[in-house]
């Protein structure tokens, strides 16, 4: 019936998903410490550094990008950018999207209305689903 909904209402949901290794992610970026301010925002450093396993947040964040990349069929391509997508967290902790720069562009040219993430780790390994909200008419706010 969803779906049914959806498509009635001339809309579409864009997914992407992601698994990493967190041992991996952390490894990639103890061996590079610069990649870290090229991968993640200040914001995500600071809250991931505030947490008492912070590699398996970053490596989530990681994934979340990764999985928005992939909703929007771009990959780390068409002059995206790693800190072109934010994965904040609203004030009872539930993980949120902020797109900037070309994740932003490009997702406001796809009509992208809402993104939502879902963020989990376990067992060494970060997962993160990504569905992106599309309408024909485009975003309501794509005036500005």
């Amino acid at each position: 019936m969803l779906a049914e909904t959806i498509h009635n209402a001339g809309s579409r949901v864009l997914i992407g998903a992601d698994l990493v290794s967190v041992d991996r992610v952390a490894s990639v970026l103890a061996a590079q410490p610069d990649l870290a301010r090229e991968v993640f925002t200040g914001r995500e450093l600071r809250y991931a550094a505030a947490r008492r396993r912070g590699n398996e947040h970053l490596a989530a964040r990681f994934a979340a990008k990764e999985a928005v990349f992939k909703a929007l069929g771009t990959g780390l391509s068409r002059g995206m950018r790693w800190r072109d997508v934010e994965v904040v967290n609203a004030a009872n902790g539930k993980p949120r999207l902020l797109l900037a720069g070309r994740a932003d562009l490009i997702a406001e040219r796809a009509g992208v209305w809402s993104a939502q993430i879902s963020l989990s780790h376990a067992a060494g390994f970060a997962l993160a689903f990504a569905a992106l909200e599309c309408s024909a008419e485009g975003r309501p706010d794509s005036s500005r």
